[in-house]
C-alpha cells in the first residue's frame, strides 16, 4: 500500500486559469512553467492548453527540450535566454524564442553562424534591477538587433518589481521609464505578469492591445498573487475565479490523547492548553509542507476545518481534532486546495505559495481533467 501523501493536480482548473488570464489582458498569453511548472508537472499542464495557449515560457532551454521531446510544438520563449553559445544551434533547431537582457548575448548571437534567424524578447531594465539593458542603451541595441539577419523579430519586454503591491506607485514608475525608452519603436510589448493581470488594468490601455503578450504564471495554478485579498475579479461570476490546481492530500495515521500541560513533537513548542485530541499525519517537509508553518496554520480533516499544532517533521505533522470527534484513522487531510488556500498555509509559515508548489517532492502525484 503507498503512502498517503498525494498532490491531486487539476488540469481544467489550469486551463480554466489561462482562459482567465487571456480575458483579463486583451492580448495574447504565454503560460509560464518554469520549474515544472512551479512544481505541478510541466508537461502535463502544457498538454492541457496546447490547443490554446499561444506560448510557453521556461527559464532555460532544458525545460524546452523537456517539452518538445513530448511533443509540445507551441512557441517556447527561454526567460533567461541563453547562457552560452553552444546553445544557439539547439535553439534554433528547436525553434525556440529566447530573452536578451546584457550586452554578451547580444555579441555571441551576432556573431554566430545561424543560418536562420530567431525571434528575439529584448528586455529592459525598468526598475527591478535583475537583469536588463538600461532604459539608455535599449532602444539603440533595438535597432541594431533589428537590422541584423540572425534576428527574425523583437518584443519589447520588461517585469516589474512591485506589482503585487496595488498602493506602490513604482509600477506606474516602471511604465513610464518604458514607454520613454521605446518611443518611437514599432514592436510588441509585453509587460505584464500575474499580479499586473489583475491589478493593474490600466496599465493595459496604455499600448495597443493587438500588440501585447502577458506572461500569467502564479494565477495559472490557482494562487493569489496581490498583497491585498482582492482580485479586481468579479465574485460573482464564477467563471472569473481563479481555481487552485493543487490539492495536497494525506491521512490521519494516528490518534491520541494528550492532558493539559502535555506538550508534542520536536522542541516541545506546543502545549495544551486543554485536554486535546492530537492527530499526526502523514506528511512533513520532506514532502513539501513547510517546516515554518505556525500552531494555528488551518488545515481540514473530512471536510472540517481545524488547524496544525505543533513543529513540522521530515515525515509527519500534527492536527488538532479535539473538536472533531469523529475523525478516525485513515481520515483524509487537505493540507491545500480547495478549502485550505494555499496563499493561507504560506502566509502561517512566512513564505509565498509559489514557493510551497516548487518545494512538493516524494508525494504521489496524480491528474485529472474534466473537458
Amino acid at each position: 500500500m503507498s503512502r498517503p501523501a498525494i498532490a491531486h493536480i487539476r488540469l481544467d482548473a489550469f486551463r480554466h486559469n489561462y482562459r482567465v488570464a487571456k480575458k483579463h489582458h486583451g492580448g495574447k498569453a504565454l503560460a509560464v512553467i518554469k520549474a515544472n511548472a512551479y512544481g505541478h508537472g510541466a508537461v502535463q499542464c502544457a498538454k492541457a492548453i496546447e490547443n490554446e495557449a499561444d506560448g510557453f515560457a521556461v527559464a532555460a532551454i532544458e525545460e524546452a527540450l523537456q517539452l518538445r521531446e513530448a511533443g509540445i510544438k507551441a512557441p517556447i520563449l527561454l526567460l533567461e535566454g541563453f547562457f552560452e553559445a553552444t546553445e544557439l544551434p539547439l535553439i534554433v533547431a528547436q525553434d525556440l524564442w529566447i530573452v536578451i537582457h546584457h550586452v554578451w548575448q547580444i555579441e555571441i548571437l551576432l556573431a554566430a553562424k545561424l543560418g536562420k534567424s530567431v525571434q528575439v524578447w529584448l528586455k529592459m531594465d525598468s526598475g527591478m534591477h535583475r537583469i536588463g539593458l538600461s532604459p539608455a542603451e535599449y532602444a539603440a541595441t533595438y535597432l541594431r538587433l533589428s537590422q541584423h539577419a540572425n534576428v527574425a523579430k523583437i518584443v519589447m519586454m520588461s517585469h516589474f518589481a512591485n506589482a503585487d503591491n496595488l498602493d506602490s506607485q513604482h509600477t506606474q514608475q516602471q511604465i513610464a521609464v518604458f514607454k520613454r525608452a521605446t518611443a518611437g519603436l514599432n514592436s510588441e510589448v509585453n509587460l505584464a505578469n500575474s499580479a499586473a493581470i489583475l491589478g493593474w488594468q490600466h496599465a493595459k490601455s496604455l499600448f495597443d492591445a493587438e500588440t501585447q503578450w502577458s506572461r500569467p504564471g502564479i494565477m495559472l495554478y490557482g494562487a493569489n498573487p496581490l498583497k491585498t485579498s482582492s482580485l479586481n475579479l468579479s465574485s460573482t461570476d464564477q467563471n472569473d475565479v481563479l481555481r487552485p490546481v493543487m490539492h495536497l492530500t494525506s491521512r490521519i495515521i494516528s490518534i491520541r490523547k494528550i492532558t493539559k500541560g502535555e506538550s508534542i513533537g520536536y522542541g516541545s513548542i506546543f502545549t495544551a492548553d486543554r485536554d486535546t485530541i492530537v492527530g499526526v499525519v502523514a506528511c512533513g517537509y520532506a514532502d513539501g509542507y513547510p517546516r515554518s508553518a505556525i500552531t494555528g496554520t488551518p488545515m481540514a480533516v473530512d471536510g472540517k476545518m481545524t488547524r496544525l499544532i505543533g513543529r513540522v517533521s521530515m515525515d509527519m505533522l500534527f492536527v488538532d481534532l479535539t473538536d472533531l470527534p469523529d475523525v478516525i484513522i485513515g481520515s483524509q487531510v487537505e493540507l491545500w486546495g480547495e478549502q485550505v488556500p494555499a496563499n493561507t498555509v504560506a502566509a502561517g509559515a512566512g513564505t509565498i505559495a509559489y514557493e510551497l508548489f516548487c518545494n512538493v517532492k516524494r508525494v504521489q502525484f496524480q491528474y485529472s481533467d474534466v473537458k
